[in-house]
Formats: C-alpha cells, sequence, structure tokens
C-alpha cells in the first residue's frame, strides 16, 4: 500500500536512507529534519507498506518555486526501497505517485540528482522517462572529514 509518511514512518525511513548512502547518520539530526519536513507543505514524503515486512519503501518529494523556471519545481529528495524487494515495482509506483502529487500541486517539471556511480538509480529514471539534462556540481563545506557527496561513498 502507497501511502503519506507520517511521524511513525521516521525509523523506517532512516533505515531506508541509511541502506541507500551506505552509512549510519546521525539518527538526532535526521530526527529533527524529519520532524520539520513532515510540518513543511513544501515536502510530500511517501511510503510503500505491505502488511508482512512493514514500510519498504520511500520517496521524499520537495516542491517550490524557482526564479529561473518561473514556476513550481517537483524535486525527489530521496527514493530508496528496501533489500530484497527491488526491481518489483514499487520504486515505480512511488515515482509514479511523486509524479502526480506533483502535477496536482501545479509543479510544471520533476528533477533528481543522484550520485554518478548509482548506475542501477540513473537506469531506473530513465525508464521512468527522466532525461539527463544538467550536471549538479557540489562543494563541501562542513571540512575536508565530511563523506557527504564525495563521489563513490
Amino acid at each position: 500500500m502507497l501511502r503519506q509518511a507520517v511521524r511513525k514512518d521516521e525509523k523506517a525511513a532512516y533505515e531506508l536512507i541509511c541502506d541507500m548512502e551506505q552509512t549510519r547518520l546521525d539518527e538526532a539530526a535526521f530526527h529533527e529534519i524529519f520532524c520539520g519536513q513532515q510540518e513543511n507543505p513544501a515536502y510530500c514524503p511517501l511510503v510503500y507498506e505491505t502488511a508482512e515486512d512493514g514500510v519498504i519503501g520511500f520517496l521524499n518529494l520537495r516542491m517550490e518555486s524557482h526564479l529561473h523556471h518561473c514556476g513550481c519545481i517537483a524535486e525527489v529528495m530521496e527514493l530508496a526501497v528496501a533489500e530484497g524487494h527491488r526491481s518489483s515495482g514499487i520504486g515505480r509506483e512511488l515515482f509514479r505517485e511523486a509524479c502526480q502529487q506533483a502535477k496536482a500541486r501545479g509543479c510544471i517539471q520533476i528533477e533528481v540528482c543522484c550520485n554518478r556511480l548509482r548506475l542501477d538509480a540513473h537506469r531506473f529514471y530513465e525508464r521512468e522517462g527522466m532525461k539527463k539534462y544538467h550536471f549538479k556540481l557540489t562543494m563541501n563545506l562542513a571540512g575536508e572529514t565530511a563523506a557527504e557527496n564525495r563521489l563513490g561513498i
């Protein structure tokens, strides 16, 4: 079953995103951000849940107006499906529901940023109709020991 994420889904979302990022994220910081996003109408978090396994998929969608588009743009911030349930259509259902949510909120485009090494994810998004039109450039502002945004991590 696909539905809006609620506060009780935080632990499952945390585990799915840690698995996707192949690291253990700061739980207190995650909690603060997750709770803040629950209160922010610019975010639309979705979960896929089964009676047997609980929450096995999570997608976090942000929608905001951009000056350079003169319109509202949706961005998939995170999309993660539990190992053992991948390639079963769950990601597709989450993504398509995100597109519907974005359209309903007046978004004119949906975007996603994905690590260059996640080739399976690239193929997934391309199968869903997305095109590689942009490059995303990043610069670490948290110090040299921060692992975030390093290629290959």
